[in-house]
Parts: C-alpha cells; sequence; structure tokens
C-alpha cells in the first residue's frame, strides 16, 4: 500500500526572505503552546469522557464537568473522537492515544454498525442500543473519515475495508445522477425519508453545502490509504459542486441549504464553513495531485480567507457565528476558531502575507484568554460577542467533540514543523 503524506507537508513552502518574514522565535512559541493544549485536551477525553459503566465514552457532560451518564451517544461524536485518538497517536505515537482509539473503534463497530442493512446508525442510547436507525450521509462520511484515520495510525486492515464499503454506499445509495451532488439522509432500509435534516437549526432541504464539505473531507483522507481512480473521481466531482454550485460567486461565500436541482434555499452566511473549507478544498486538490485543481482552489482559498477576514472577523480577532438578514450573531463558538487558524495557516502558505501570522496570533490568544476552560478542561462551546461564557452548553455532547480543536493543534504543529525546515 503507498501512503500519501499528509497536505500540511506537500504544501508549497516558502523560505525566509524580505517579502516572507517568517518568525521564527514566535512561531516555536506557539508551536510549544499548540503542544501543550492537544495534551491538555486530549487528557480530558482519556479520563474524564470515558464511559467506564456501559463502554465507549459518554454521549453528555454539561459545562461544569457534570457527568451524564444515561446521556444518548451520537455517531458524529463517536466517529470524531476515533478520529481525534487515531491522528494523535499516528502523530505523537504515544501509545495511550492508541488504546484510546482502540476503544472507540471497538464500539462503533460494536454498536452503530449496522450489520443487517449496512452502514451506520445516527444514535443509540447509553447501553448502546440503537434509538435512531436513520442513515444520514453526515454520518457516513465521519465514518469513513475516522476509519480511514485509524488505519493510517494502525494499520488494522478492517477498518480499512469497512470505510471503503461505506465509500461505495455513498456512491450507490446517496449520489443524485440526475443533478449531481449527494442527498442527505435515508431510512434505515435506504428508503426515501421526509425530514432530512442533520439538527433541528438545520432546514429540511435535500442538499447541503455541509454534508458536501464533509463528505470531500472523508474521501481525501480515505484516498491517502486508498488511491482508487473511481475514490479520485469523485473527489474531482466534489470540487467541481463547490465551484459551480456552493461558492456564490456574488459573495465569495458558501451557500449552505438547496433543493434536488440546486436551488439556493437559504442566503445565511457561516463564517466558520467559509474558513474550513476553504483549507479543505485545497487539501483534496492536493491529496489526488491534481495541478489544474491545485492552482484554482488556491485562488479560491484565498478569496475565502480573505473574506473571511474582511466581514467575519471581530475587532479581538475572533471569529463571528454567523450573518443572516443583514444581521450578525456574534456569539464565537469554539469551532469556528479552531478551523480559522488552520485555513490563516494554510493561507499564509500559498501566499506569505504576514497579516496571516498575525491573525493566528491573535485568534490564539482570544483562544486561550476565553474559550479554554481551565478548571473542568476542555473548551466552552461559545462566549458572547465580550467574552462572557454561556453556561447551558455541553462540554461533551452530540456536537461538542475534540475534533475541531485537537485538528488545528495538530495541523498547526505540522505546519509550523514544515515552515522551520524549509
Amino acid at each position: 500500500m503507498t501512503f500519501i503524506e499528509p497536505r500540511m507537508m506537500e504544501t508549497k513552502l516558502y523560505k525566509k526572505s524580505e517579502t516572507n518574514p517568517i518568525q521564527s522565535d514566535e512561531l516555536s512559541s506557539l508551536s510549544a503552546e499548540l503542544q501543550d493544549e492537544l495534551q491538555r485536551i486530549l487528557h480530558f477525553w482519556s479520563t474524564e469522557a470515558i464511559d467506564t459503566e456501559h463502554g465507549g465514552f459518554l454521549g453528555q457532560i454539561n459545562y461544569l464537568g457534570k457527568k451524564c451518564d444515561k446521556a444518548p451517544k451520537g455517531a458524529i461524536l463517536n466517529a470524531r473522537i476515533l478520529w481525534t485518538f487515531s491522528a494523535a497517536y499516528r502523530t505523537t505515537k504515544n501509545e495511550g492515544y492508541k488504546k484510546m482509539a482502540d476503544l472507540s473503534f471497538h464500539y462503533i463497530n460494536n454498536h452503530f454498525v449496522d450489520t443487517k442493512n449496512d452502514g451506520v446508525f445516527w444514535e443509540v442510547d447509553y447501553l448502546g442500543n440503537p434509538v435512531n436507525k436513520r442513515k444520514q450521509a453526515y454520518a457516513l462520511s465521519f465514518a469513513i473519515y475516522a476509519f480511514a484515520e485509524y488505519y493510517r495510525a494502525t494499520h488494522n486492515t478492517e477498518s480499512l475495508k469497512s470505510a471503503k464499503a461505506w465509500f461505495q454506499i455513498l456512491e450507490d445509495k446517496f449520489w443524485d445522477t440526475r443533478y449531481l451532488g449527494y442527498i442527505e439522509a435515508l431510512t434505515e432500509t435506504w428508503s426515501p425519508i421526509d425530514d432530512m435534516r442533520l439538527s433541528e437549526k438545520d432546514l429540511n432541504a435535500p442538499k447541503s453545502m455541509n454534508t458536501h464539505l464533509h463528505i470531500l473531507e472523508a474521501y481525501s483522507n480515505l484516498y491517502r490509504v486508498w488511491p482508487n481512480d473511481k475514490l479520485k473521481n469523485s473527489i474531482l466531482n466534489l470540487l467541481d459542486i463547490f465551484k459551480h454550485r456552493i461558492i456564490d460567486k456574488s459573495t465569495g461565500h458558501f451557500n449552505l441549504f438547496f433543493d434536488m436541482d440546486w436551488q439556493v434555499k437559504s442566503s445565511a452566511i457561516s463564517f466558520g464553513h467559509d474558513i474550513e473549507g476553504a483549507w479543505l478544498l485545497h487539501e483534496a486538490a492536493e491529496v489526488i495531485d491534481d495541478k489544474a485543481y491545485i492552482e484554482s482552489i488556491r485562488k479560491t482559498t484565498l478569496n475565502l480567507v480573505d473574506t473571511t477576514l474582511r466581514e467575519g472577523m471581530d475587532k479581538d480577532g475572533s471569529l463571528f457565528n454567523e450573518y443572516h438578514h443583514n444581521i450578525y450573531d456574534k456569539d464565537k463558538h469554539w469551532w469556528p476558531q479552531a478551523e480559522a487558524m488552520v485555513g490563516l495557516m494554510d493561507a499564509y502558505q500559498i501566499e506569505p502575507k504576514e497579516a496571516y501570522l498575525t491573525a493566528i496570533y491573535k485568534l490564539w490568544q482570544f483562544i486561550q484568554t476565553h474559550l479554554m476552560d481551565r478548571v473542568n478542561g476542555e473548551w466552552f462551546w461559545r462566549v458572547d460577542e465580550n467574552g462572557k461564557t454561556e453556561h447551558t452548553d455541553d462540554k461533551v455532547g452530540f456536537w461538542k467533540c475534540p475534533y475541531h480543536n485537537t485538528r488545528a493543534l495538530m495541523e498547526l504543529i505540522q505546519r509550523i514543523k514544515g515552515l522551520e525546515e524549509v
């Protein structure tokens, strides 16, 4: 098997010059802080989030650190935990992280995998019994993403076999052969379903930016360990969909929800998705090593990042949540701040403007000051415009996971290492 190195080591890195003032001391200091925080978050999930009574990981811990041992468990949370510890083991070789990855892998296999109809269940109860058996493309994408990463870390062939099978299910069951793209959801037995929403806050639309972005992310990771021609073609199709259907040429943002024929159903702007998508699109083009797409996507990446800096950044360097109906949602959620750091570093590696580094330092300071919970561990879900913590959100939950922040930390650590080695 031929392994493809992580994207952060493939991106062109610019040497230090008068036009590229790489601040080696500042970057080294930043890297050390990132490594400390990575260990702190992983320690939380390795100690506080394990379900010692029923197996796997807890479905909920509230903002005060109270464990809700009978909370249901979601496919997204569990897949993201598996990805996190697999990537942590792969990059650090810490055997403790491998034990956590093994624990997560076996729990997903034993409780979330549908052995009768294939695919993965959306939700199980605290005992591991399925309570929502619907088949969501989003959940399958994260299962692929996590199992491909587990294979990268451990060479477990069962994991790769499952990831390949789920890729085929997405292509066979969810791909729209008429209008292209992937539909959102089906029933347990792969029949049409009326309510396709990921959550109550989402529109009930048959196609979304969010699902397409994470299918692209999953396929990119799978291609690293399985450079299959059909998989490559699917990645190219997804890049085309983003270029021609999802990116709004008039605003420079992602459109979020669509009808089957790609008629836009929402005018909301998600700044976190814009800057997360910026680097994930670039990653996909580089993973498949398509030269023409790399050059094209780099322009798209920089435009998405620059637009986010211009329209979505507060004066303190943090990222607003959304903009809709001419009104800003000025809360600062944890995951857009994490993704913005990666997007900014990716932009710097493409075009070494000092403004991108300055924005990273400023954002990191905001995260340290306002989002890190120094008492109960992990990061708060969100703070308001003034940095006040919202004391109603979970620390661990169906959507509160270690994937965004640990991935950002690992990405930046590796990218800084690459910059310093040039």
